[in-house]
C-alpha cells in the first residue's frame, strides 16, 4: 500500500515541488519541475503557487507516482521526476 507523507515542499535546487512516498521498504522522493505547473496553470508561477497548486491536485500526483513506481520507471537515483506527460 502506497503512502504519502504530508511534507510536499519547494526544492531550491531541483527548482520542483518535492514529496515523499512509500511502499514497503522503498522510500522515495517525487519531483514535479515548474514547467509541468506552468503548462497546467497556464503561466509561470511563483515556488508557493506551485506547492499551493499541488495540495489542490493531490492526487493527481499521487496517482502519476504510483504508475511510474508500478511500471518500475524509476529514475537512476530510485527517484521520481514526473514529466507533464506522466499526469
Amino acid at each position: 500500500m502506497f503512502a504519502f507523507p504530508d511534507d510536499a515542499s519547494w526544492n531550491e535546487a531541483e527548482q520542483s515541488v518535492e514529496f515523499g512516498v512509500e511502499l514497503g521498504e522503498y522510500r522515495g522522493r517525487v519531483f514535479v519541475p515548474l514547467r509541468v505547473f506552468h503548462t497546467r496553470i497556464g503561466f509561470r508561477p511563483t515556488p508557493e503557487q506551485c506547492v499551493e497548486w499541488y495540495y489542490m491536485n493531490r492526487t493527481l500526483f499521487e496517482r502519476a507516482a504510483e504508475t511510474r513506481i508500478l511500471t518500475r520507471a524509476l529514475d537512476a537515483d530510485a527517484n521520481i521526476r514526473l514529466t507533464g506527460r506522466d499526469l
